[in-house]
């Protein structure tokens, strides 16, 4: 007996019970204050849906400060990024595409980072995108359209060549803000080289 030969596969698909979780896209408890949705699609480079990516985010709180023990800010405030124990920021996001490559993330908006040169950055959310047909990860950044002045001042968005800059703002929705992550073509998506 033969079997047909297995596709190769680069990332994805993806194992539903390895990587995705129940609450992975939220990022902040349901419930929180201020919280927001990060919503949006990813699309290939004929604006097709991919209905098997995996979109991850990283970011600092409200106040800036992220939760993890290496951020220098925290000093004696309390617990996980300075907060009181017990808010649930996390600071993680993790959401697989549907059908229509739709994600969303629930969140609060962050604050400003001290960015490398000593200034402040744009409240920015980092994010990767894990999809077939791709060998490592794509990473780019979500700036925040209602932040005009934070964005002209923000050093990583301003190496960004200006005719490209709006693939990385996120534009305001009733419930948060709506982005969406377009793999090649002529809108494609600002991805860092990290």
């Amino acid at each position: 007996m033969s079997l047909p030969r297995t596709a190769s596969q680069t990332v994805g698909p993806f194992f539903g019970f390895a990587l995705p979780w129940p609450d992975g896209p939220c990022a902040v408890p349901e419930g929180t204050p201020d919280a927001i949705w990060l919503r949006g699609r990813v699309l290939d480079g004929r604006g097709e849906p991919v209905p098997d990516a995996l979109v991850e985010t990283w970011q600092a709180d409200a106040d800036g400060l992220f939760d993890h023990p290496d951020d220098p800010r925290i000093g004696d405030r309390g617990g996980p990024a300075g907060r009181a124990p017990g808010t649930g920021f996390r600071g993680f996001g993790r959401c697989p595409t549907d059908e229509r490559g739709a994600w969303s993330i629930l969140t609060v908006k962050p604050g400003r980072v001290p960015g490398r040169e000593g200034g402040l950055q744009a409240p920015h959310v980092d994010v990767s995108v894990f999809a077939r047909g791709l060998l490592t990860r794509l990473v780019t950044r979500i700036y925040f359209a209602d932040e005009p002045e934070a964005n002209a001042a923000d050093a990583v968005l301003a190496l960004v060549p200006e005719d490209a800059r709006a693939t990385l703002i996120a534009d305001a929705a009733p419930d948060g803000y709506r982005f969406d992550i377009r793999l090649q073509g002529d809108r494609e998506t600002v991805f860092f080289d990290v």
